[in-house]
């Protein structure tokens, strides 16, 4: 199943997800060891490039996530879930989505406002040009500053969305975390073929 119906995600937003929450991660953790560990400066100059290559691939995948988003069909939400409930999720989620994009938006202005013009190589293929935006001093220690603000937020809204997750997956024991997961997919495939065969439809257990 590639797209969502009322029932469950498809596969496309299940791979959209993940890959995103991935590269994510992977841009906090090398956010943290740029600039927080003693490091060569040769490899710090690698990882500022990996970090703008990832960056750059986080911000394609989130356009497309958003606007799938908007043309896609909403599952409907599990059951036993509270109005305010389905409000938390449904506005935690643009939230993060709106993060996935602001954030390395902002990295991009501050590798465009930087006074040394560094460029950005993207995995070493292509270079990706900088935004029209004036260089100085004040206007990179700005952009980075809204950088770093707005990943340490987009870490507070991860960690509050897994441990959210987690606490419906093990405390309340409904399908919010599984849904999202490929087994969860297949599963809610084969519920639906069952529910499509009139004669395990109406088939009763003993």
């Amino acid at each position: 199943m590639l797209r969502n119906d009322k029932a469950g995600f498809g596969w496309v937003t299940i791979i959209l997800h993940w890959t995103i929450a991935a590269i994510i991660l992977a841009l906090l953790a090398l956010g943290f060891i740029m600039r927080r560990v003693p490091i060569d400066p040769v490899l710090q100059f690698s990882l500022y490039q990996w970090h703008k290559s990832l960056g750059f691939t986080a911000l394609g995948l989130a356009v497309v996530r958003a606007l799938w988003h908007v043309v896609e069909l909403h599952p409907k939400p599990p059951e036993g879930l509270s109005p305010l409930e389905q409000r938390a999720g449904s506005v935690t989620h643009i939230v993060l989505m709106g993060l996935a994009l602001a954030v390395p938006l902002a990295g991009w202005a501050v590798a465009s406002t930087s006074t040394l013009n560094i460029p950005s190589f993207y995995f070493n293929w292509v270079v990706i040009p900088h935004l029209p935006m004036a260089k100085s001093a004040p206007a990179e220690n700005l952009w980075t500053l809204v950088h770093m603000t707005l990943a340490y937020l987009l870490l507070a809204f991860v960690t509050l969305h897994v441990l959210a997750a987690l606490y419906h997956h093990f405390a309340r024991r409904d399908d919010v975390l599984v849904r999202m997961l490929p087994t969860g997919s297949r599963r809610h495939k084969r519920s639906q073929t069952a529910g499509a065969n009139p004669v395990i439809a109406g088939r009763k257990k003993p």
